[in-house]
């Protein structure tokens, strides 16, 4: 009798271990989301102009996107949003794009009709003075956009967003306000302020009782899908200088509430981006085989879409990178081309093969 509960036990601990082992997690998971997600297209007459002086790099600006709302209907699971710190209201005001246009005898669309810019707070939009509309001029109102269409949709799958922090000079605008530790803590102040924990996969989350967020996913994995449904799951995008900054009282990214962009052995690294998945493909690899989140992209700067070369697309599914970034979701209506980044059965999410 001794022998036959032995067996019994035995065999319910394999059952379960196996039922485990099979387990959907959010690491399973492949999904197709958007580059600079808020951004709307440059107006033509300012475009032209600016094309006329720099036209590489006006051509790797030549695109444009539906709402955010409108991209998590179409499937999107992945966005990226861009942020500038003006804690004051008004920075950003008046961008000189606009007197260009009015310069070149043409009256430019109509912007910022509400006054959202003088606000303060987290602002967002690609370039000032220059790349500058956006279907949400304040992060707080891009997040609310998200929180009520998660509310909405409360079963979706994890929408992934990757946050890049913005102070970089362009000659001949106007100069952004650093990104310090305050601002970094407003970043985090201000999704707490939209979004309710219920709605977020934090660190803490992931890490429960391990000292280190990298030891909890290289050990125990990430949550399985099911218990993070209808949540959402931010990832600083940026080098280690900033990331630091964000680190500073926060060991391990503890209270934080955005994943971070660190290399393999440091105690908060869970989520990697590896944006070249041709030149990467076995890292990229490599980091998924062990445990890590990684973000790629299909396409960058335009040039894929122009040459309907799908080289990189095809690479970054077949690395079993989580997040693949792309441009073109939908095709371009900006200039020709068929170029499209979805899975082969119509979709922009999946569950890899196990």
């Amino acid at each position: 009798m001794k022998q036959l509960a032995t067996f019994f036990i035995m065999l319910l601990v394999f059952v379960f271990v196996s039922c485990k082992s099979n387990e959907v997690t959010l690491s399973d998971i492949q999904i197709i989301g958007s580059h600079n997600s808020y951004k709307i297209a440059i107006e033509a007459p300012l475009f032209d102009y600016l094309h006329t002086l720099e036209p590489k790099k006006m051509e790797s600006l030549q695109y444009t996107h539906i709402s955010l709302e409108e991209q998590l209907n179409l499937g999107l699971r992945n966005l990226e949003l861009d942020v500038f710190y003006d804690p004051k209201g008004g920075h950003f005001s008046n961008p000189k794009g606009l007197e260009i246009v009015k310069s070149l005898g043409q009256e430019p669309l109509a912007y910022d009709v509400e006054e959202k810019l003088k606000q303060p707070g987290l602002k967002m939009f690609h370039v000032q003075d220059i790349d500058f509309r956006s279907h949400y001029l304040l992060f707080k109102d891009g997040l609310l956009a998200l929180r009520n269409w998660s509310d909405n949709n409360p079963n979706h799958t994890p929408v992934i967003i990757l946050i890049n922090t913005k102070d970089q000079k362009v000659p001949q605008t106007r100069e952004p306000l650093l990104f310090d530790k305050n601002a970094l803590d407003a970043l985090d102040d201000e999704i707490k302020s939209v979004l309710p924990a219920s709605q977020l996969i934090t660190p803490d989350d992931v890490r429960g009782d391990f000292d280190s967020l990298e030891k909890a996913v290289l050990t125990k994995g990430w949550p399985s899908l099911n218990s993070v449904k209808g949540k959402f799951l931010f990832v600083l995008d940026e080098k280690e200088e900033r990331i630091n900054n964000y680190l500073l009282g926060h060991e391990a990214l503890k209270g934080r509430m955005l994943f971070v962009n660190s290399k393999e052995g440091n105690s908060e690294a869970a989520f990697r981006i590896v944006n070249n998945p041709i030149k990467e493909l076995a890292y990229i690899k490599e980091l998924v085989s062990i445990g890590y989140m990684v973000r790629t992209r299909a396409d960058a700067s335009t040039k894929e879409a122009r040459t309907n070369d799908y080289e990189k697309f095809e690479k970054a599914k077949a690395s079993g990178a989580q997040v693949i970034s792309t441009d073109y979701y939908l095709p371009s209506i900006l200039f020709d081309s068929d170029y499209k980044v979805i899975f082969e059965d119509g979709t922009y999410e999946k569950i890899k093969k196990k």
